[in-house]
């Protein structure tokens, strides 16, 4: 696949939003948060699929040969290309103090980190922010919207799911120039988050009765705290794009 393909796959996902917004559940099972859910459990379970029979074994294959300085060296590499992409993140929110802390954060990391690989920021009390796209747009006022599962990556929303074709234009790898070494720098970051969440997805099959549901407030519960920088405001109809009378109708 070439990066020019990517605005294939961006179209792709907006068509299965807009399709998705054509499905119905019984009223009384609606969330306002969730009106496309019948696409989204679908789309769930698809993900669930794809991900025992590939994307966990890799991971787990991943851990298992992968000698746990290396494996840890890789994630903070990973993390320290983040740090880029969130400085540019922090500028765009005029976040101009946490801006100068990623930056200074990837600076002593790729040198004295020897390229990231040891993250000697976090070791010197230096904070780490990880802003995303889809936080600078939640800083610019626009809602949440409707909770949306993309496929193969997952749990999103409207606006985040905008966030993430943002942070893909702004990702270092994106400038490469050889797609052989681009793609392979995404497959080895996924298959490195994917390890590093093996254990919290089997804490997940254990506690949840309903996985998708549990699934989908942790998420959005969690990119409200983030997008409010922890403190977000207890009104949550904010974060909508419409009301839920909109989508009775």
């Amino acid at each position: 696949m070439h990066k020019a393909q990517l605005r294939v796959f961006f179209l792709v996902l907006f068509t299965a939003l807009l399709i998705g917004g054509c499905s119905s559940i019984p009223k009384e099972q609606r969330d306002p948060r969730d009106p496309w859910q019948p696409y989204n459990r679908a789309m769930f379970r698809f993900n669930t699929d794809f991900d025992n029979a590939f994307f966990k074994p890799a991971a787990q294959g991943y851990q298992a040969i992968t000698p746990e300085p290396v494996n840890h060296g890789i994630t903070n590499f990973f993390n320290n290309v983040a740090d880029v992409t969130s400085a540019v993140n922090n500028v765009l929110q005029f976040k101009l103090s946490r801006a100068g802390t990623d930056v200074g954060r990837v600076l002593v990391n790729t040198t004295v980190g020897l390229v990231g690989f040891i993250d000697v920021a976090t070791n010197m009390g230096i904070p780490s922010y990880k802003e995303d796209f889809g936080q600078t747009l939640g800083y610019w006022g626009f809602g949440d919207g409707p909770y949306f599962v993309m496929p193969i990556l997952g749990p999103s929303s409207v606006r985040d799911t905008f966030g993430f074709a943002g942070d893909v234009l702004i990702d270092p790898f994106f400038s490469l120039q050889k797609d052989e070494i681009y793609w392979g720098f995404v497959v080895l970051r996924a298959i490195d988050t994917r390890a590093g969440l093996l254990a919290a997805g089997d804490l997940v099959d254990e506690a949840a009765l309903d996985r998708y549901a549990f699934v989908r407030d942790a998420y959005l519960q969690r990119r409200r705290n983030l997008v409010h920088d922890g403190n977000p405001p207890a009104d949550q109809d904010d974060d909508l794009f419409w009301d839920e009378d909109v989508i009775d109708q």
